[in-house]
């Protein structure tokens, strides 16, 4: 079903609006989907991203905003999605005895296991959601997102 239906909308849409508006759509309707699968681990998008990044750091801590310029989503409240995964008990925040300022952050074991336990099901989810492009449809779309925020 093309945007315009979507949105019931009789006016044909001028394209650059309508590419516009499929992609702000889209990203609502996987956003949707992906929280509603995280759902039932009690646990968002946000915080599954920072788990991600931290286990990206290979047992090397990370502090605030080394997390807030990886994460995918930049309007997160990084402080606050550090401290529902401490209340969790995935992640644990270490201050500098020297450096009061200086907070260092890293995923716990229960982090890692949880990690463990829920990202093969989020990498089927993605196929799942991605699985009717072929691979080549896959290759063309990344390479169209990564023209359309890099235009030069």
């Amino acid at each position: 079903m093309n945007i315009e239906k979507i949105i019931k909308t009789e006016i044909e849409l001028p394209l650059p609006r309508k590419v516009i508006v499929n992609l702000l759509y889209t990203e609502n309707w996987i956003m949707d989907k992906i929280n509603l699968e995280l759902k039932s681990h009690d646990i968002s998008i946000q915080q599954f991203n920072v788990l991600r990044i931290l286990k990206g750091q290979k047992g090397n801590p990370a502090n605030l905003c080394t997390i807030q310029e990886r994460m995918v989503s930049k309007m997160s409240n990084t402080t606050r999605l550090v401290d529902k995964l401490i209340n969790k008990g995935y992640v644990q925040r270490v201050t500098c005895e020297s450096n009061r300022r200086k907070v260092e952050i890293t995923i716990t074991q229960e982090g890692k296991l949880f990690l463990e336990k829920v990202s093969p099901l989020m990498n089927a989810f993605e196929t799942k959601i991605t699985s009717g492009l072929s691979k080549e449809d896959l290759i063309t779309l990344n390479e169209l997102l990564n023209k359309l925020r890099n235009p030069n």
